[in-house]
């Protein structure tokens, strides 16, 4: 590690890393509802433990973000961390806000607007340990060397905190509130963070690879155009069924069609930097969730993405388990991925450790994905059943729901596997390490 105050990262990922448990936790108390209706219903209804399984997916991965930010930015930028100080500050501001929110859930306050439930006090101490962030990692920019990853970092978390903004406008006309909903929703997941992730695979595969920064750097710019170029006005494939103009159909429909590119381009270029890198690198576990990501986030985003993106699919899709399959591949592979990555790459630097626990890391990997590849067949069977069912014949929805039981087991078998994952993964990580590495030994795994 070339610079002290990327040890700023490591509290973020301790903390990311023991949210995301938590998430998952969530998740598998909400699938057993959907086998066992009474499950906890008096202690926590289904749309609470919902509720903070989503919001604790989207805080872990903003805190990933951030200490991936903190741990990448030095050595990009070739200076120290402008203000550790405020970094830890920061990190105690986001995570009172986001344990404030999670506690409150669990007593039934919050705004109901899925995914931005959080009380307003929440949604402020947010803004201002985001502001935090921002200025500290712009201030780094500032003064340090701007390259295409770093400066392209930095526009998706500056325009992910912009949109962010729109959480604070909740109109009393619904189609309206839906309209604006998504500027935030959508176009976090599907624009400018998009911008972070691409950022993030260029940097590890420099770091893993020895390919030339010029020549990843070029393909950079070419993901980060598509996916802005569609992403943006892909948006209106939810505004099929909101009350907005019809317009909308033709435009969500072909531009959301065109969002399969940036994730086709992702993959291109991770096994292609690959296969023309001449490095041989120790932290062969790092490698594996950076290629998994780009191919994972590619079927899950882009290939399921599509599948009910078309307004004329939509009409019957919508709102279905074919969404959850979508959201749940999308999700994993795109953002979970590349952060669980850039982890595994980082903490045995910030530990001062050689690569360590690897077999364990790789087989999290494949015991994870296989998982998560397993839940979301499982629910786009259920999500094909539903739709024929519900919407082409017109049974009853509680009707279709009985008969979608063994999807449901299935889908909690998958989650209860994925848990099983994470916790060999956080073993991998956080476990007991081999040999220490002394500082400036110069180790391949500390070059860049």
């Amino acid at each position: 590690m070339k610079y002290a105050t990327q040890r700023v990262a490591l509290p973020f990922f301790a903390l990311a890393m023991a949210l995301f448990a938590l998430q998952v936790t969530f998740g598998i108390l909400a699938a057993m509802v959907y086998v066992l209706p009474e499950f906890l219903v008096d202690a926590v209804p289904f749309h609470i433990m919902r509720m903070s399984h989503t919001n604790l997916l989207i805080v872990w991965l903003l805190m990933g973000f951030m200490g991936c930010t903190y741990f990448l930015l030095p050595e990009e930028a070739e200076t120290e961390i402008h203000s550790p100080m405020i970094a830890y500050v920061q990190l105690a501001i986001f995570a009172v806000a986001g344990a404030g929110a999670l506690i409150s859930y669990q007593f039934g306050i919050h705004e109901g607007r899925e995914f931005l439930e959080q009380p307003l006090w929440s949604k402020i101490l947010i803004t201002v340990a985001f502001l935090m962030f921002l200025y500290n990692t712009s201030m780094t920019l500032w003064k340090g060397r701007k390259t295409a990853i770093n400066s392209i970092l930095m526009l998706g978390l500056w325009l992910a905190a912009v949109f962010w903004l729109f959480a604070f406008y909740n109109p009393a006309n619904l189609a309206l509130d839906k309209l604006y909903w998504w500027w935030i929703v959508h176009i976090w997941v599907e624009g400018v963070w998009e911008l972070i992730m691409a950022s993030l695979l260029a940097y590890l595969l420099i770091k893993l690879t020895g390919v030339d920064r010029e020549i990843i750097e070029k393909w950079l710019y070419v993901i980060i155009g598509l996916a802005l170029f569609s992403g943006l006005l892909g948006t209106g494939h939810h505004y099929y069924w909101i009350g907005a103009p019809g317009y909308w159909q033709p435009i969500g429909s072909i531009f959301s069609t065109l969002e399969v590119a940036p994730f086709f381009a992702m993959v291109m270029f991770a096994f292609f930097m690959f296969w023309k890198g001449r490095r041989n690198h120790p932290n062969k576990s790092a490698m594996l969730w950076t290629l998994g990501s780009a191919t994972v986030a590619f079927f899950g985003a882009g290939v399921w993405g599509f599948m009910h993106t078309l307004s004329f699919v939509n009409y019957y899709t919508h709102g279905t388990q074919v969404t959850a399959a979508h959201g749940h591949l999308a999700f994993y592979g795109a953002y979970v991925m590349m952060v669980l990555g850039v982890i595994t790459y980082a903490m045995p630097q910030l530990r001062a450790r050689q690569p360590y626990n690897q077999v364990l890391n790789m087989w999290s990997f494949w015991v994870m994905t296989s998982a998560m590849c397993f839940m979301t067949f499982t629910l786009t069977f259920a999500g094909v059943v539903q739709t024929h069912l519900q919407r082409v014949l017109g049974m009853n929805y509680m009707e279709v729901q009985s008969q979608l039981d063994l999807f449901y087991w299935m889908r909690l078998g998958a989650g209860s596997v994925v848990a099983v994952a994470a916790v060999m993964f956080l073993i991998a990580i956080f476990g007991p390490a081999r040999e220490e590495v002394p500082e400036g030994s110069g180790t391949a795994l500390t070059q860049p």
